[in-house]
């Protein structure tokens, strides 16, 4: 019985230690091909989306290749951004919730940080140049902080869908209860549909 018990709490802890490291499944062959998809040349495994990407955007903007637009990185475990940001402009505080994140800034400075489970703020400022990792699933944030310069980096990711998860959005522009997030965030439900009204007309 003892035999039994320990072999069902070993298998147990490898079946926990397997979800904990869970991401992007492997795959047992070299690349996934759509079901659409017939014919298989150097076309499928070339993303054209950066060469049109815009000159000069007036809001924070973000041009992503990950397996929904780039389905041949379905199973490789790799996606790409490029973030663009106008001077003063953010990319408001968000989660992947499957995958670190690693920015590499090509041009300006940008304000960068993330939050810890102990609730500790780490901050840069990053220079042309700069690499900054952002842990997977953490909270972080990039801004520019520069009123005249505009700012552009691209960042990598670790799996070919690394999600999103935007804490403004997620928080207010969805349909949890006013009195649910007033009492949260020890705050009236007046200011919460001030933040709600806010979000929804950008």
């Amino acid at each position: 019985m003892a035999t039994l018990k320990f072999v069902f709490v070993l298998l147990s802890s490898f079946a926990i230690a397997r979800m904990a490291f869970a991401g992007d499944p492997d795959i047992t062959s070299d690349f996934i091909v759509p079901s659409d998809v017939n014919n298989t040349d150097g076309n499928f495994f070339t993303f054209t989306g950066f060469q049109s990407l815009p000159d000069t955007p007036t809001n924070f903007t973000v041009t992503k290749a990950s397996m929904v637009e780039f389905p041949a990185l379905n199973g490789q475990s790799v996606s790409f951004a490029v973030l663009q940001f106008p001077a003063g402009s953010t990319n408001p505080p968000h989660t992947h919730p499957r995958s670190a994140e690693l920015l590499y800034l090509m041009a300006g400075s940008l304000q960068v940080g993330f939050v810890d489970t102990t609730n500790k703020l780490f901050t840069q400022t990053l220079q042309t140049g700069d690499l900054f990792v952002f842990p997977k699933g953490l909270v972080h944030f990039q801004y520019n902080a520069d009123a005249n310069n505009p700012a552009e980096a691209v960042s990598a990711f670790g799996s070919a869908n690394a999600g999103l998860v935007s804490l403004p959005k997620t928080l207010f522009a969805t349909d949890i209860d006013d009195d649910i997030l007033a009492k949260s965030f020890k705050t009236d439900v007046a200011t919460i549909q001030a933040l709600k009204s806010g979000l929804a007309s950008k």
